[in-house]
């Protein structure tokens, strides 16, 4: 017997485009449709709703406009509930973009594979997609690949096979509106879940004028989860950097064996290193791995990013004796503060 896997459809304010979606689903063969109306007028977009209804489709109602992410926790808590076989669930949008075609192709992939994450990937290189989607997508992915060593194509597709034991997890995952779906995105690479990409037609109807994305507010609130990679990492540079310029100054004529640019360096970063690593373990990476092995790999890492930088800054302030010391410090940083993060994301912080 086939395991059930609900269509889920988040939908605020929509038009017959809806209604449309799920003639094709039934004609397709796919249900249960679980619909939400996210905080619709009721004068306006009631009929709307009727109208799928009619046509088997569950809907869920919000009382107000709570946005995409928790639409997709209140879908996902009905279908746990209601259906005890549940295989998982395929999100589309309401907006015509994804086609009963593309959205059993990803149930297909789901259901062959329950492991991994399924998102159903446009193609932005083709002509006539709005700019602002070409932009948003394109900028979002370049940016997740680089802070998070994510590698996806369409960071903000709706299109995506989501499997129930994710889903559970996904409840108490933080995010209310689209940053939801990175925030998504983020949880799968903690939990070590494989993200598996279908390609689906690149559908953009009246210039997308029908979308509730905002490329710049809805953007701004998707790249405020990336940051908190970062401000941990900076806040600890600014922290090393002030007690380097301290300790050279308190240090700068008492005649040392290693130079006293060396031994601020290492006072300096000790310190810095204490307060980046109880940041990083406890709000960056959620504490989720061993205590004592991230401290072991932070501290093999704190040796030898301290030592690469005295050495660094040491050679480069003989090459430029007229520079003062911490204009020397801030690129030689720069550049190890990007090698730093990669080996924390990569391997200090990553789990069993």
């Amino acid at each position: 017997m086939d395991k059930t896997v609900p269509i889920v459809i988040p939908a605020y304010e929509p038009d017959e485009k809806l209604i449309g979606l799920v003639d094709k689903l039934n004609e397709a063969g796919l249900s249960p449709i679980i619909v939400v109306d996210d905080g619709s007028d009721k004068k306006i977009y009631g009929s709307v709703f009727e109208e799928v209804r009619k046509r088997g489709a569950v809907v869920l109602t919000h009382a107000v406009n709570m946005g995409k992410g928790r639409g997709l926790k209140t879908a996902f808590n009905y279908c746990l509930n209601e259906y005890p076989d549940i295989c998982g669930v395929v999100t589309a949008d309401s907006d015509g973009q994804h086609s009963a075609t593309d959205i059993k192709r990803c149930k297909e992939a789901l259901i062959n594979d329950t492991e991994s994450l399924i998102l159903g990937v446009r193609d932005f290189n083709m002509d006539g997609i709005p700019a602002r989607s070409v932009f948003g997508n394109k900028a979002t992915s370049r940016v997740m690949k680089l802070l998070t060593g994510i590698s996806i194509s369409d960071t903000q597709t709706g299109l995506r096979g989501i499997s129930g034991n994710f889903m559970k997890t996904l409840l108490t995952e933080k995010g209310e509106r689209y940053e939801f779906e990175t925030n998504m995105l983020l949880l799968a690479k903690e939990l070590d879940i494989n993200i598996k990409e279908v390609s689906i037609e690149t559908i953009y109807l009246e210039d997308n004028k029908s979308s509730h994305f905002n490329p710049i507010k809805d953007s701004l609130k998707i790249y405020v989860v990336f940051f908190r990679f970062l401000m941990s990492s900076l806040s600890s540079s600014v922290v090393d950097m002030v007690l380097f310029y301290i300790f050279c100054s308190l240090t700068r004529n008492i005649q040392f064996s290693l130079g006293y640019i060396m031994i601020s360096t290492i006072c300096a970063r000790v310190l810095s290193a204490i307060y980046n690593f109880l940041i990083n373990y406890q709000v960056v990476f959620k504490g989720k791995g061993s205590r004592a092995k991230a401290a072991v790999k932070y501290l093999i890492l704190a040796v030898v990013i301290m030592l690469l930088s005295g050495v660094l800054v040491s050679g480069g302030h003989r090459i430029f004796p007229g520079l003062p010391e911490i204009i020397v410090k801030i690129p030689v940083d720069c550049l190890l503060f990007l090698l730093s993060f990669y080996i924390q994301r990569e391997i200090v912080y990553k789990k069993d």
